[in-house]
């Protein structure tokens, strides 16, 4: 398809660009063969990077041609200092690879030209040509495949939302996990970035006959996304704290304690983490009526009267249980138990006094963090159904019933 698509982007845009000017249309062409994206990038940002590009190059090309009009054979000396521009233009984000690249091949070829008139003529024609190009490009995208920045939000999203359940997994009392989770956590910190540069781009991006995008629940996502990166960043520091203050409690107290909220945060992974999982895949649906459909295609499949029936991973039905949140709360209540439990054998003096006050914050941070955590997920779920239920006006929403159907899908691919 990108080939296909880069084809007929050239073709018409020279075709289109001969009947503009004879002689020399095939410039038209110009702007489709130099700005191929390698990454995938929205296609109104690369044509509007492209169009700054190439229209700064030409306006920097033309002053130039005034400025060495009689000094020909030294105009190139010119192309230096713009090459080096370029170079921070490639690199930017405004206009990344291909706004520099279109601003160099601009300029180099006002400075090249010759026998084509006045530089200001020459100029018009350029820029004239180089939108016929894009237009094509643009026109091409959006009838065959376009990419949009809204599609590239939600599949970042769903990313960002991977990333956050790895972040979850690696919470531990163990020491050799803290650096995963600090590691992990600068990963979802850029994660959460990116989603906010195209959740920013999507905003201003115009719909044609596309669903509008859905600003403001992407707006409360991203808000919610990064509560959580502060939230594993606190939650690293109370570890790492109370790693220290472990040295001066009793080793066999320590080992008891710890073993007991080691199993509080082990149920905490596994009732948050399901619900992030489950999350990430609902989040990539497109369509409620193209789900169902393959849905009942796979159900048909299998064979009924054999007793079949079609399989759900656990944390599905972990994710379905109408008191999950009851379970959320019970965990965090038993950690901060057995928080006490530890705290009550610390004993008594200065000393001990002041270990209990680190292990108290330690362990409050903690149990914070936690009870946070689990209030922005619920805050995720409950905006996530909100965008799906907007793209599928006509359909009512149960993420759990969507997710038994994903997973149903799955099996019976894989079976």
């Amino acid at each position: 398809m990108p080939a296909f698509k880069s084809s007929l982007s050239l073709g018409l845009a020279v075709l289109l660009g001969v009947m503009y000017s004879k002689e020399n249309g095939f410039w038209a062409g110009l702007p489709v063969a130099i700005s191929l994206a390698s990454s995938r990038e929205a296609t109104f940002k690369l044509a509007n990077a492209k169009a700054q590009g190439t229209v700064l190059g030409t306006v920097y090309g033309v002053i130039c041609c005034f400025i060495f009009g009689k000094y020909v054979k030294i105009r190139f000396l010119s192309l230096l200092p713009w090459f080096i521009f370029s170079k921070f233009l490639c690199k930017s984000k405004m206009y990344g690879q291909a706004g520099g690249i279109s601003a160099v091949i601009g300029a180099v070829l006002i400075l090249g030209r010759e026998n084509f008139g006045p530089p200001s003529e020459f100029a018009i024609a350029r820029i004239v040509e180089t939108f016929i190009g894009l237009c094509c490009s643009i026109m091409v995208d959006i009838l065959l495949q376009p990419t949009r920045a809204a599609t590239m939000a939600k599949i970042q999203l769903s990313t960002t939302l991977g990333t956050l359940h790895d972040c979850v997994g690696t919470i531990s009392l163990s020491t050799s996990t803290i650096s995963n989770l600090e590691e992990c956590q600068k990963k979802l910190k850029f994660q959460v970035n990116e989603l906010g540069k195209i959740i920013e781009e999507a905003g201003v991006e115009p719909n044609f006959w596309f669903l509008p995008f859905r600003s403001a629940c992407y707006c409360k996502l991203l808000e919610s996304l990064s509560k959580m990166v502060d939230f594993l960043l606190f939650g690293a520091q109370a570890f790492k704290l109370l790693e220290q203050e472990s040295r001066r409690i009793d080793s066999k107290v320590w080992k008891e304690t710890v073993s007991k909220l080691d199993g509080d945060l082990k149920l905490f992974k596994e009732t948050v983490g399901s619900a992030i999982k489950c999350l990430k895949e609902i989040s990539l649906i497109k369509s409620l009526a193209a789900l169902d459909k393959e849905f009942e295609r796979r159900k048909g499949s299998l064979d009924l009267e054999l007793g079949k029936r079609i399989p759900i991973d656990p944390y599905v039905v972990q994710f379905s249980a109408s008191n999950e949140a009851d379970m959320m709360e019970k965990n965090v209540n038993s950690f901060l138990h057995h928080s006490d439990e530890l705290l009550s054998h610390i004993g008594e003096g200065n000393d001990e006094e002041e270990l209990k006050n680190q292990v108290i914050l330690s362990l409050s941070a903690l149990a914070f963090c936690m009870n946070s955590i689990v209030r922005e997920t619920k805050e995720i779920e409950k905006v996530i159904k909100e965008v799906v239920q907007w793209e599928n006006p006509s359909t009512q929403v149960n993420l759990f019933d969507i997710l038994c159907k994903i997973h149903a899908i799955a099996n019976t691919i894989t079976n």
